[in-house]
């Protein structure tokens, strides 16, 4: 409806009982706004990474898609949001931009030690990280990288605490070698071009440059750290007060993502067909199947149990690195109550 200003000294072309009957409609009108109730909720969004370690993820937010549409609801949806990098996500919760996100654990314990209201309240892989070097490199072992050049996504990543650690087994310090920070996409292409030596990172960039022919893996966190923990599921403290079911079911939904991505090679091959579409990582399925496949437990995601003495070395490794300045209090960046609460929750998929 077009809305002009009333003008007193303009000509009243329109008949008195018209006028009358205009505004007992619009003194109406407000009765209609309860009606907005009734609106469909809107979902929780995630935000992710496209990497195999946030895999859970897709998983989860489709499996509850689908529950939903069997029973007719879209009553506690989830929806995937995909950002390029940690700095962006990291800001987008840090702003409240987005309320939940799988986010690095160190990142999280320096957040929530500078006061952002932030709680990990699930895990949301295992394993998953690899050094690469170009297949036709001379570097065999560990030792061999002293005095090259080693990519890292961020020196807050656990790919960099796994390097560290890498680097005190074989007897050497980080002054052995030259650390860049380049975001992971890249990675393959500079090591590609011997811009780098070896780039040390989550899949599926280090399989993508092994699946092409010209990398190999040097040394794979499933070989040398078992419990290595990385990205975290983690969600602002306003929605665990606001909505606390809500939270619960995402974690429900994660956990169960988690069992079920481990219990079959046909669920993993499921997994790989709904993450690679452009809902999610739209990214090659085959780079994807074959992080699944080669070998089967490159990641795993099966325990997600939420242990306090891994994030204890976490931050520990995090400390000695620098990144982290102080210890930071587990209570304060860790709430257990979503994982102790859980729901048994089948993923039909």
């Amino acid at each position: 409806m077009e809305s002009r200003m009333f003008d007193p000294f303009a000509p009243q072309r329109q008949p008195t009982r018209r006028r009358l009957l205009k505004a007992a409609l619009a003194g109406a009108a407000p009765l209609a706004l309860p009606s907005l109730a009734f609106a469909a909720p809107e979902p929780l969004v995630v935000g992710g990474l496209p990497v195999t370690c946030n895999l859970t993820l897709p998983v989860a937010c489709m499996a509850k898609a689908t529950s939903n549409a069997r029973a007719g609801t879209t009553h506690n949806g989830f929806a995937y949001a995909k950002y390029s990098g940690w700095p962006e996500i990291k800001e987008s919760l840090m702003t409240g931009r987005i309320q939940a996100a799988y986010m690095l654990a160190p990142l999280v314990m320096d957040l929530t030690d500078k006061r952002i209201p932030l709680k990990i309240v699930s895990l949301g892989h295992r394993s998953g990280a690899v050094i690469m070097v170009r297949t036709d490199s001379a570097n065999k072992t560990f030792k061999d990288l002293k005095g090259k050049r080693i990519a890292i996504p961020s020196r807050f990543a656990v790919d960099f605490l796994f390097l560290r650690k890498m680097l005190a087994r074989e007897g050497m310090t980080p002054k052995d070698i030259q650390v860049i920070e380049m975001p992971p996409p890249d990675m393959p292409a500079a090591l590609y071009a011997k811009a780098v030596d070896a780039y040390c990172t989550g899949e599926p960039f280090g399989a993508a440059a092994q699946r092409a022919g010209y990398a190999r893996p040097l040394s794979m966190t499933r070989d040398q750290w078992r419990n290595y923990i990385c990205c975290v599921l983690t969600v602002r403290e306003e929605l665990i007060r606001d909505n606390r079911p809500l939270v619960q079911e995402l974690v429900n939904h994660v956990q169960a993502a988690g069992n079920w991505l481990d219990a079959t090679p046909l669920n993993r091959s499921k997994a790989v067909a709904i993450a690679a579409g452009r809902k999610f990582f739209n990214q090659d399925p085959n780079v994807l199947k074959f992080v699944m496949e080669s070998p089967a437990d490159r990641v795993t995601y099966g325990d997600l149990r939420m242990i306090r003495a891994e994030f204890d070395e976490l931050m520990q490794l995090s400390i000695e690195a620098g990144t982290l300045k102080k210890p930071v209090a587990y209570a304060s960046y860790v709430d257990e109550s979503f994982v102790k609460n859980l729901k048994p929750t089948i993923i039909t998929l």
